[in-house]
């Protein structure tokens, strides 16, 4: 009973094989009951048909005692018959019971097959994924039940696989960043400690600024780690867009004049009032606009506009910069992507900021995108909040 009960290819097979016997013996239940009663009705009617017909041929002439035994023989050959019958009704019956279990065996045993196939399939490539083959996949034939099942174990198992790349290039992403600013501190150090470098305020400003990309990097992703996994308190209220836009604009202004980039704000007349945690769009908005100043050239223009759309404001910020290949656009958003590696690197940026405004607005309910016409044509960032 143990074995039944933790083998689902013998719970299947059984199950098609009772139904199966089941079936044939109430076939011959039945046919047992009923065959001698309908029989007998027949044979009655077959006696009185020979017995009338063996009384109309023997003619006045002969007597009734003639006729009567001439009836009573037909009976006991009728009886014989009916027996002789049973025995042979009985024989074929068993032989077609005897064929049909066979059969049933035979046919429970392809289709607990054809049922066990895939599920063994999945359990094999269960176990390989669970010892880290991420790139196992089931192949599916079909849209029955079973097929729907591994199309969802591969969508899990392509998930995984994700997950498990995105680990790895994580760990080397902060690994390599972590490695330029010790490198860069380690290097002055020995340099000052062989007399090479003067102990001047320059040699000490370049170990600070070093240490201070480094705690940056640190902050952001221990903010990452706490945007991704939602521990983040959020102070959602009814706030004014317009006023958040003008908030940061004037924090960066004066970074966009030492650059001589433009920042053109282009506001409603009227406040567009939202549902947000201030804090975290003053943070998104300053990613972004930074961001498209970094990437703009001198005498370029940075845009910021804020419109109805429906039941959400729209808030896009347009720069005139490097823009961003086509084939890049869907990876943007990933930590620690770079569209221009020496570009960014030499500006200092960790390249998770922007994974943390994708966050961020996603924890607000909105959506976040990015496009771009191509290289050099500018870029455009895109996100939208709900409505107060």
């Amino acid at each position: 009973m143990k074995i039944i009960q933790s083998h689902l290819s013998i719970k299947l097979f059984l199950s098609y094989f009772v139904v199966i016997v089941v079936g044939m013996a109430v076939i011959g239940i039945i046919t047992k009951l009923t065959t001698p009663v309908a029989f007998q009705r027949h044979l009655q009617y077959m006696e009185q048909q020979l017995s009338s017909g063996q009384g109309t041929m023997m003619g006045k002439g002969q007597g009734q005692g003639q006729g009567l035994g001439q009836g009573l023989g037909a009976g006991a050959m009728m009886s014989d018959f009916y027996q002789n019958f049973q025995k042979s009704f009985n024989e074929s019956l068993l032989i077609s019971v005897v064929a049909a279990s066979l059969v049933a065996l035979i046919v429970s045993f392809i289709f607990s097959r054809s049922i066990l196939g895939p599920v063994s399939v999945m359990t094999n490539a269960s176990q390989r994924i669970a010892e880290g083959h991420y790139g196992e996949r089931v192949p599916l034939r079909g849209n029955d039940e079973l097929n729907q099942l591994a199309g969802s174990f591969n969508q899990m198992a392509e998930q995984l696989e994700q997950v498990e790349t995105m680990r790895r290039r994580l760990i080397g992403d902060v690994a390599h960043e972590l490695r330029t600013p010790l490198t860069a501190i380690k290097g002055v150090a020995e340099a000052l400690m062989d007399g090479v470098l003067p102990a001047t305020d320059e040699t000490y400003l370049q170990i600070h600024a070093e240490a201070e990309r480094l705690s940056h990097l640190v902050d952001d992703l221990q903010e990452l780690s706490r945007v991704e996994s939602r521990a983040i308190q959020m102070k959602i209220h009814p706030t004014d867009s317009t006023m958040l836009i003008q908030t940061v604009s004037k924090r960066l202004q004066h970074q966009f004049d030492e650059k001589r980039v433009t920042l053109t704000p282009s506001l409603p007349h009227d406040p567009i009032m939202i549902l947000a945690d201030e804090d975290r769009i003053i943070q998104v908005l300053t990613n972004l606009i930074g961001n498209a100043l970094q990437y703009t050239p001198e005498n370029g223009t940075v845009t910021v506009a804020i419109e109805h759309d429906k039941d959400e404001a729209r808030i896009s910020i347009r720069d005139t910069g490097f823009g961003i290949p086509a084939d890049q656009l869907k990876h943007i958003f990933d930590r620690f992507y770079r569209v221009d590696k020496s570009r960014s690197r030499a500006h200092g940026g960790s390249g998770i900021g922007l994974t943390i405004a994708k966050h961020l607005i996603e924890a607000h309910g909105g959506k976040i995108w990015a496009e771009s016409a191509g290289e050099n044509k500018g870029s455009l960032f895109t996100f939208t909040l709900p409505l107060a």
